[in-house]
């Protein structure tokens, strides 16, 4: 014969092992039944945990030397304004996150007031198209022209 008490704590045993079970299961279950990675929108933020493509550059002088504090300029390719503006740094580097997914950006240094030292205005040889189809990263190099 059982007590009240007794079958009270059989039947919470059973509820707590049917929910580990439950949570089991959609663990394993939850990779195959998650989407893609797809392209965010435009106007929506990257947050740390999203998944993005970076873009990955260095500015190179005429002299192929790398170049610090060259204002680069990235835009999505149907856009006409850029939508962010980053400095190289004193390796010349620049790195930008963008959102993962198949998306075409041009990338373009924004030289206006720079010059060299012997008072040279510098110029972009051209501005530099990038494919980004998943969250991978894209290297590039933006040389200058005197």
């Amino acid at each position: 014969m059982t007590t009240p008490r007794l079958r009270h704590a059989v039947l919470l045993a059973r509820l707590y092992s049917l929910c580990l079970l439950l949570v089991f299961f959609f663990a394993a279950l939850g990779p195959h039944v998650l989407p893609a990675a797809v392209a965010a929108p435009a106007t929506k933020k990257l947050k740390p945990t999203d998944p993005y493509a970076l873009i990955f550059g260095t500015v190179w002088g005429p002299d192929n030397h790398p170049v610090y504090g060259i204002t680069v300029k990235i835009r999505r390719v149907p856009d006409k304004k850029p939508k962010w503006e980053l400095y190289s740094d004193h390796a010349g580097e620049f790195a930008q996150r963008v959102p993962a997914g198949k998306a075409d950006y041009m990338v373009w240094a924004d030289l206006k007031g720079v010059k060299t030292k012997d008072g040279q205005s510098l110029h972009l040889a051209e501005e530099v198209p990038v494919h980004v189809e998943y969250d991978e990263r894209v290297d590039i190099g933006l040389h200058l022209t005197r």
